[in-house]
């Protein structure tokens, strides 16, 4: 095998991604292994942690188990970093006070406090607190000993422990701030599915529900007037309850989908409501009794689902109050394919002895009823706008626009 192979990014990533893979103990055993191994490099010997400078003792079994208890601790730096610094700081301390050499092992020290900064739980300031009057015995032992060293060596040394200790409760800080981040994030995307998920039940469910309640007062008032067409007006809410589960097992199969497969689905696809089927609402309405016009005008082209869905909700939810508050009157659908956005208008006439005086047929308020709320919601992460009101000659308006997003062929 050549040096370009052994070296090559695949063999490196498929490494990378089995490193990421392994568990905290894996990767802090992994740490220990090879800072005890360092410890005993010569060449790395003038490199860590050193105070005191007490007189040179030859090293010993005594100092290579004082070593080992400088690195081989690390291996549950994260799971119990308090007891990790405990055992990693007294061996340093005895080290440092017996007066053997310095080793590369000694930079456990600063993992150590780094650790404890990091991931230290609970009681963090006895730790920091009993970690600092550990120092401060151990300056005092020095001294004692001997050592030529004065209270700004001493200070000095202090100061950059502290400041390990110090970065570590940064990066701890840090990451906490950016779990509580997703965590909010979490929570306003849960919000957001709630709502939509609701505003998508209100559209099907209503709107169906009206026109079966419509089309069922109007069979029963066949029966006795006028009995051959009362068939009629049952075989319209049979037909009204069958689109009304097909739209359900549409939103249904959309929540339990993911990524492009709600999408994809050419099942799915048939049954989700679409600026195509903006003509069944209208037969629709009209079997329910509602006199309908509609029009179209542009060149239709195929938009994305959330244009498709929201363009198809607008007249849904404006033919529903037409259907509550305006029967018997004509509702007047215009649907107009534009370069840039797609606009919709469904107006309904005012009532005959209204027409004069021009009063106000309902009350609303600016954001209208719960389902203009919710369409208005849509529309607007849309880019777009609804506008819903009453006409100054009558009747009510509900007008929306809404930027085109072809689909890409």
């Amino acid at each position: 095998m050549s040096r370009q192979t052994l070296w090559s990014p695949m063999p490196l990533r498929a490494l990378r991604d089995w490193w990421s893979e392994r568990g905290t103990s894996v990767k802090d055993g992994v740490l220990a292994l090879v800072l005890t191994l360092l410890a005993f490099v010569p060449t790395l010997s003038n490199i860590g942690g050193q105070i005191g400078d007490l007189p040179e003792r030859p090293a010993n079994a005594l100092g290579i188990g004082l070593t080992l208890a400088q690195t081989l601790p690390l291996a549950a730096r994260r799971r119990w970093p308090a007891i990790c610094l405990a055992v990693v700081a007294a061996a340093f301390a005895t080290h440092q006070a017996l007066g053997f050499a310095t080793t590369f092992g000694s930079v456990g020290l600063y993992l150590a406090l780094y650790s404890a900064g990091a991931h230290q739980v609970s009681l963090r300031r006895a730790v920091s607190v009993a970690a600092s009057a550990a120092y401060a015995v151990l300056a005092v032992v020095l001294h004692r000993l001997g050592s030529p060293l004065e209270i700004p060596d001493y200070l000095a040394f202090y100061l950059t422990l502290a400041a390990i200790w110090l970065v570590g409760s940064v990066v701890r800080t840090r990451r906490r701030e950016e779990m509580e981040r997703r965590r909010l994030a979490a929570e306003v995307a849960t919000a957001t599915e709630r709502a939509r998920i609701a505003r998508e039940l209100h559209d099907v469910v209503t709107h169906h529900v009206t026109a079966m309640v419509v089309q069922s007062d109007a069979a029963q008032f066949l029966l006795t007037s006028a009995p051959e067409r009362a068939g009629e007006g049952l075989a319209a809410v049979s037909d009204t309850g069958r689109r009304a589960l097909t739209e359900l097992r549409y939103l249904l199969g959309v929540l339990e989908a993911t990524g492009e497969s709600a999408v994809a689905d050419p099942a799915r696809a048939d049954r989700a409501p679409t600026l195509g089927r903006v003509v069944d609402l209208v037969e629709q309405a009209r079997r329910s009794g509602q006199l309908v016009e509609f029009s179209e005008q542009g060149e239709r082209r195929a938009q994305s689902v959330d244009v498709e869905l929201a363009a198809y909700r607008v007249v849904q939810e404006a033919l529903t109050n037409a259907m509550k508050h305006a029967s018997g009157l004509v509702a007047h659908v215009l649907v107009r394919h534009r370069e840039e956005h797609v606009e919709i208008k469904v107006t309904t006439d005012a009532p005959a002895a209204s027409r004069a005086t021009v009063p106000v047929p309902r009350k609303l308020g600016p954001a209208g009823g719960r389902g203009l709320a919710g369409l208005r919601a849509r529309v607007w992460m849309l880019d777009g706008e609804l506008e819903a009101g009453p006409r100054p000659e009558g009747g009510f308006e509900v007008r929306a626009t809404i930027p085109s997003k072809p689909v890409q062929e």
